[in-house]
């Protein structure tokens, strides 16, 4: 082995450093989450020797008179988020397509920085406008004895989804090769064909991703739907489920977290729900992770 090979393998001290650092980092980011669910257990498992379980998961919240049911701060979260989803999966995508493969450059430069300042809004802004100018149109138009419903809150977080999605949706496309839109036009694709059946799914993982952050965003909001969903603690029944005032979990926890007492039933039912929302949380990323495993799986099988 000559010197400059012994040199070339010596490895550099502050790639050591940065290596360990990087490292350090990836394992606190598990470690957090773990003692973040450790906290959670400790606070949640007194409510199981303080009410039954039948209790926990009964159609009544009404604390004051010791109702601790969640089912309908459950339902509630549920309702708005599908309804936010529903909205905010087409035309995130769609406007994801239109800035990646549609508008010209010019346009798109101005487009993709407009979309991140939109996501940077803080959420009690969009509840204030949503108070003062989307609640009263909900009601006007739509003829409803309140305009502080589930489905005001989906709109608004929706609203707050979109940019989201938008931007990951927008950088996966772009990472598409150029190559593959190539080849695909000179086979005689159109080009939404060539967006639908050659973009997109080469982009797949990435489209994915984006989807669970936007759904992810809407589930954990608070503000906003605390401000304009109306905070009634009700089973969503029917198909007018979206029009009527529900509440969420997270309205729940931030509303009476300040007010109650320390290591009371309230308390620890509060924690109940806070690890509730963690689970579900959870449940859509490893769901998420399945897919995209699934998915990059079959590629390299098809590739082999």
């Amino acid at each position: 082995m000559t010197i400059s090979t012994r040199k070339a393998t010596r490895r550099n001290p502050f790639e050591i450093l940065l290596e360990t650092l990087v490292r350090v980092a990836g394992y606190s980011a598990v470690v957090f989450v773990a003692l973040i669910f450790v906290f959670l257990m400790r606070e949640t498992l007194p409510t199981f020797g303080e009410i039954e379980t039948g209790d926990l998961f009964s159609r009544r919240w009404y604390p004051i008179e010791d109702y601790f049911g969640i089912l309908p701060l459950l339902s509630g979260s549920l309702v708005i988020t599908l309804g936010a989803a529903l909205i905010a999966i087409p035309f995130g995508l769609m406007t994801a397509v239109y800035i990646a493969e549609i508008a010209p450059r010019w346009l798109r430069e101005l487009l993709k920085p407009l979309v991140e300042v939109l996501g940077g809004i803080p959420s009690v802004v969009l509840g204030f406008l949503g108070i003062l100018v989307l609640a009263p149109l909900v009601r006007r138009i739509l003829h409803v004895p309140t305009g502080l419903t589930a489905f005001t809150g989906a709109v608004l977080l929706a609203g707050m989804a979109i940019p989201t999605i938008v931007s990951v949706a927008e950088d996966a496309l772009d990472a598409v090769p150029k190559a593959y839109r190539d080849a695909a036009l000179a086979l005689g694709a159109t080009r939404w064909q060539t967006i639908w059946r050659v973009a997109l799914p080469a982009a797949r993982s990435g489209v994915l991703t984006a989807i669970m952050l936007g759904i992810g965003r809407a589930m954990g909001e608070t503000m906003t739907v605390m401000m304009v969903t109306g905070n009634a603690p009700q089973i969503p029944a029917g198909l007018n489920a979206l029009f009527m005032p529900l509440r969420t979990m997270t309205a729940t926890i931030a509303a009476e977290m300040g007010e109650v007492a320390n290591g009371s039933v309230h308390y620890h039912v509060l924690f109940t729900i806070g690890l509730t929302l963690f689970l579900i949380s959870l449940a859509v990323n490893l769901t998420a992770s399945a897919v995209l495993f699934r998915a990059r799986r079959r590629a390299e099988r098809l590739l082999s």
